[in-house]
């Protein structure tokens, strides 16, 4: 009940000095906003950043040849020699084949869903007359191309048979059609297109049309800089190029229930014990999304967990000003904790009224800092175009912080009025 009493009172202090109040919490408002909105929009990030890597595949694992670090050779003295990589080029038996892929899919099999093969031939210049479109021609399996999620405006993808018979066709982009058929995408299906790379000049039969989404061009290029990916069966990337189907890399799409990170390293040791052994240049090394986004996550946490410590700083000012302002509080209600004393009051007793109003002060300053904070935070995220997410840790920090504020700041002046002298205080002017 005395408890109620201390908080009835501090608010009623509070409502009785607005201006003093307000000024003495504006530290606190201002740290603890700082906090929530910068964890807001590191949360936001990571939770934008997370789900467009998990829609792309974070358990999937990308399995490529690289270069080996370094060799060590012995002299005929006995003494070793790091050495770095001595062939940058890869040469035809380091390429990953399908035979290959065909071994790890049949010895993994409960692990490995399906693989994402790809082959990109170039940057290349689609030409009709005066009419030209800029493309990059890529061959892709039926695996990889559904991965790409496209959005079919007209026309169709690829059958078992365009596959099968690496047939010359191509799904090119809405916007390849603005260029070469003035935006007909009805027109372009069944056309036959001329595409000229490295001088070369390669047919394709148009047979499908796919919405091209703008906010992939992150290099910022112009309109008429800007390539488009002209996608092909797999098998016909290959055969345009007069060669044998050989990747550098190559994506394993696993199932849920696969352990990515002990999946990633038996499936190193494998190919490199089997495939790779001898090879002095180069070894095989894999990936996952899900470790890139730990990384990335982790990074983003560190990097708002250090500003938002450098944001709280301003909180340790207010927890001054509210130190301050208990000290002229008290010294301005001497007569009154003098009459509370004479009357009965304990030590204890007063000292609980000051830390219960310098709490008070502080937690409303972090309920409106916290309030602020979310809506700065929330603001911000969606400026640079993510969708808002508060950090409900930071706000429960913020509000224990607040308290524990309060009770810091606030047992110095309260201690000091719980031992005043009753009748030195009763004779204060």
């Amino acid at each position: 009940m005395l408890l109620l009493e201390n908080i009835f009172l501090a608010l009623a202090g509070l409502k009785a000095n607005k201006m003093r109040s307000f000024l003495t919490m504006l530290g606190i408002i201002i740290g603890i906003a700082s906090v929530i909105a910068i964890m807001t929009v590191g949360n936001s990030m990571t939770s934008s950043i997370s789900s467009e890597m998990s829609s792309m595949g974070a358990t999937n694992v990308t399995i490529g040849v690289s270069q080996k670090s370094s060799k060590t050779e012995r002299s005929e003295s006995g003494m070793m020699f790091n050495f770095g990589p001595r062939s940058t080029k890869l040469g035809d038996d380091d390429y990953l084949t399908d035979e290959m892929l065909e071994d790890i899919a049949a010895k993994w099999p409960e692990d490995i869903e399906s693989i994402e093969k790809t082959e990109e031939i170039g940057k290349g210049e689609a030409k009709d007359g005066d009419l030209t479109a800029n493309v990059t021609v890529e061959g892709y399996n039926d695996t990889a191309l559904e991965n790409e999620d496209l959005t079919i405006l007209k026309g169709r993808v690829f059958t078992d048979r365009d596959y099968s018979e690496s047939k010359k066709v191509c799904i090119v982009s809405d916007y390849f059609c603005n260029n070469m058929f003035n935006g007909d995408t009805d027109k372009a299906l069944g056309q036959k297109i001329t595409v000229v790379i490295d001088k070369k000049f390669y047919h394709y039969t148009v047979v499908g049309v796919y919405e091209y989404d703008e906010s992939s061009n992150w290099t910022q290029e112009s309109a008429d800089e800007v390539a488009t990916t002209l996608y092909l069966p797999l098998g016909a990337a290959f055969y345009q190029e007069h060669k044998d189907p050989q990747y550098q890399n190559v994506t394993l799409v696993t199932s849920t229930t696969t352990d990515v990170e002990t999946f990633m390293d038996e499936v190193e040791d494998y190919m490199n014990g089997r495939y790779y052994r001898n090879n002095d240049d180069f070894e095989i090394s894999c990936s996952s999304m899900s470790s890139m986004l730990e990384s990335m996550t982790s990074m983003l946490s560190t990097i708002s967990v250090a500003i938002s410590i450098i944001a709280g700083i301003s909180l340790l000012v207010g927890g001054i000003g509210v130190m301050n302002i208990m000290l002229v509080s008290i010294q301005e209600r001497t007569r009154e904790i003098g009459t509370r004393k004479a009357l009965g009051a304990t030590n204890g007793s007063i000292r609980t009224q000051f830390i219960v109003e310098a709490i008070v002060l502080c937690l409303v300053g972090g309920i409106i800092g916290i309030l602020l904070g979310i809506v700065i935070g929330g603001v911000a995220a969606h400026q640079m175009g993510y969708d808002a997410a508060p950090s409900t840790s930071g706000i429960i920090f913020s509000v224990a912080f607040s308290m524990a504020i309060g009770i810091f700041f606030g047992y110095y002046p309260a201690n000091k009025a719980a031992k005043m002298n009753p009748i030195d205080a009763l004779r204060y002017e």
